[in-house]
């Protein structure tokens, strides 16, 4: 099934880069803000069970569990099917790190790159994205590796809605561990927009 979906995934970029490989349908830069929640509750009852056993047991954190935050990201593409996006994200968080239980200020901030199914051709694609990242928690500070993926909806050319979970992979402990960040926001676009491929001439 694994395969199955990886092959999926292939055939679209490569058809998707087929049809514009001679139009540039780029992401402009753009500018958006973001509603995020900050879930540890999760990733601590899987690192300490499993994924399926919390998904059975319906054990996934409810929103009352998470922290709410705010974002701010930059996006700007590379390539049809690719988009460097850089996020600074604060909230105050409640994680049992060092013995604290108290709800601290967290924030985090990360560059990563989003691998899309389908270029700003289209109004609808899926994307999967990775990258590095900081924090500060508590009076401390570490590094992650944000991974996740999400959905992104083309308005107009204009704009973007986008929906994102990532689950953010410590490489220091001291923290905040292992969580997850959901988000929802909005993107407009900053500075000049992408021009439009141009028509080809008429036939003598």
């Amino acid at each position: 099934m694994k395969c199955f979906l990886l092959l999926l995934s292939c055939s679209f970029l490569i058809h998707n880069q087929g049809i514009s490989q001679t139009q540039d349908y780029k992401r402009p830069p753009a500018l958006g803000i973001s509603f995020g929640l900050v879930d540890f509750t999760t990733a601590e009852r899987i690192r300490s069970s499993s994924l399926v056993s919390v998904l059975n047991n319906k054990t996934v954190a409810k929103v009352s569990e998470m922290s709410p935050g705010i974002g701010i990201t930059y996006f700007k593409g590379l390539r049809n099917n690719i988009d460097f996006a850089a996020t600074l994200l604060g909230a105050f968080a409640k994680a049992s790190v060092g013995g604290n239980t108290s709800d601290e200020f967290l924030l985090e901030g990360d560059a990563s790159v989003n691998l899309k199914m389908f270029s700003d051709q289209f109004f609808f694609t899926p994307y999967l994205s990775a990258g590095v990242g900081f924090n500060s928690f508590n009076k401390k500070k570490g590094a992650f590796i944000p991974l996740g993926g999400g959905l992104k909806f083309n308005i107009f050319n204009e704009a973007a809605l986008y929906i994102t979970t990532q689950y953010r992979v410590p490489v220091t402990t001291e923290t905040g561990g292992h969580h997850f960040v959901h988000g929802i926001g909005f993107a407009g676009i900053i500075g000049k927009k992408r021009e439009e491929a141009a028509a080809p001439p008429p036939l003598p």
